[in-house]
């Protein structure tokens, strides 16, 4: 039994996907926190970076969006946005169609591209690139096959095409529909281009509740549930346009018990965030992010097997698997993943878990590569990412840590005002004597260890702590008195 869940308040809308009571994919949507993948902006270059092969394009956003000029030259613009004369280099002050393909992370502004894209429930339009492509779930040779050929047929002149999954079976009347009412949107895209000036806003991609109907809704969802009279209706109108035959799997949950919490899940959403995740057996996974990757440690805990030692290790190492690949998705982690799986005796243990990596991996809706085990042991992992994921949405960096996990230690921290202290009085001696100003800990840490009676009998003044309520741990204020 696999459900849709969507879970509507004003202030934000959740879905998530459930098969046999198990949590496969949840997804946070905040109207702080807009989306800007798949958007089409009309944007000025405001400076050109040979050296990366790159661009920042003004679109009208807090941040300029970073193109790299790889992902598509000037001569790639479609008939209809460029006039006569193509320029041979992306110069500053040029207008160009951009499509965004990453959100903003962190201090990086969002990812542009030349190369744009405008998705529909059966196919992908690509106006820039002649080319035509399957969904690799799509696995029927003569399918593939009839699903190709019409592809070749209804592509519009210059144009390619992506055929979706959803498009298996689907007549060839209903193909040609669809590709001609993507055309049709491109062409209003191309008047736009024409007419706004930059920074312009050109075409916006669907919302969350767009989006799942149109990406997710499909033949092996069994019921999509949705909480809210409002978006019911409206989800009922966009299947009865987009799916007539799933119109029946709609339903409207109005049970007094929160929906996420009928279904048990509320709780293992919440701890989508934790660094730590346990496993079934006894063992548990350290999930630790950096700047440039993920890193995943898998440790036994307290499993300790039935029979050997390296059946133990595998079978911890399998069941670890299948979490991190739950987990991966789960998160939407994306980019780099290393996972320091525990050691295992023989070449074939690895291999048979490379296998499961990859055969478990061919489900994630985004596209992941297991790439091989290192010397040291380390499984590689890359899988594609574009939009802001859960945790990017629901957390925020530590005000009181800064994201690194950890602070200073008191002790640490005494230790920077008896610096301070002593490098006061090489200046200036102090007679009336001083008032610091610290956290409880700190406070706690200097009456135990005596530093600063010790330092008040070495200078010959008077040194007084105070504690400060809400004060950061780390921060402290040292008062000369006058």
């Amino acid at each position: 039994m696999k459900s849709i869940l969507l879970n509507i308040v004003p202030e934000e809308t959740r879905m998530a996907v459930v098969e046999n009571g198990d949590l496969l994919a949840v997804e946070v949507e905040r109207a702080s926190h807009a989306h800007l993948v798949g958007n089409i902006y009309k944007g000025r270059v405001q400076n050109v970076l040979p050296g990366m092969q790159a661009a920042f394009v003004d679109i009208g956003q807090e941040k300029n969006a970073f193109l790299y000029v790889g992902d598509g030259a000037p001569h790639d613009i479609p008939k209809g946005v460029a006039k006569a004369a193509k320029p041979q280099k992306i110069h500053v002050g040029q207008t160009l169609p951009v499509g965004i393909i990453k959100d903003a992370v962190g201090t990086k502004g969002p990812r542009a591209t030349l190369h744009l894209s405008i998705p529909g429930r059966n196919l992908v339009l690509m106006p820039t690139a002649a080319y035509i492509g399957l969904s690799r779930r799509i696995e029927d040779e003569q399918e593939r096959s009839r699903l190709h050929a019409l592809a070749e047929k209804y592509a519009p002149e210059g144009m390619g095409l992506i055929v979706r999954t959803a498009a298996e079976g689907i007549s060839e009347e209903a193909f040609a529909e669809d590709a001609k009412y993507l055309e049709n949107l491109w062409a209003s895209i191309a008047r736009k281009f024409k007419l706004s000036h930059a920074p312009a806003l050109l075409y916006r991609d669907a919302d969350l509740l767009v989006r799942i109907v149109r990406d997710r809704f499909s033949a092996d969802v069994d019921e999509l549930i949705v909480d809210d009279r409002e978006a019911y209706e409206r989800v009922r109108e966009l299947v009865g346009f987009l799916s007539p035959d799933l119109a029946a799997r709609v339903k409207l949950y109005d049970g007094r018990e929160p929906l996420f919490q009928r279904y048990h899940i509320e709780q293992e959403i919440e701890n989508v965030g934790a660094r730590q995740v346990e496993l079934k057996s006894g063992g548990f996974l350290v999930i630790d992010k950096t700047e440039a990757l993920t890193v995943i440690d898998v440790n036994t805990g307290k499993y300790v097997g039935k029979t050997n030692l390296g059946d133990t290790v595998y079978q911890a190492n399998l069941e670890a698997a299948a979490e991190i690949l739950k987990q991966i998705r789960l998160r939407d982690i994306g980019g780099i993943i290393i996972v320091d799986f525990i050691d295992m005796e023989t070449d074939e243990q690895k291999t048979a878990l490379l296998d499961f990596l990859r055969d478990g991996a061919r489900n994630d809706r985004a596209k992941t590569n297991i790439i091989d085990i290192t010397s040291l042991g380390l499984v590689e992992i890359t899988r594609r990412k574009s939009r802001s994921n859960f945790e990017s949405v629901v957390y925020s960096e530590c005000p009181v840590c800064h994201g690194r996990g950890r602070i200073e230690s008191p002790e640490t921290v005494s230790i920077r005002i008896s610096r301070d202290i002593r490098r006061m009085e090489h200046k200036n001696h102090a007679k009336n004597g001083y008032e610091i100003e610290v956290h409880e800990t700190v406070a706690e840490e200097l009456r135990q260890n005596q530093l600063m009676m010790n330092l008040a009998a070495e200078f010959g003044t008077d040194i007084k702590v105070v504690t400060r309520p809400g004060i950061h741990p780390e921060t402290y204020t040292i008062l000369q008195q006058s």
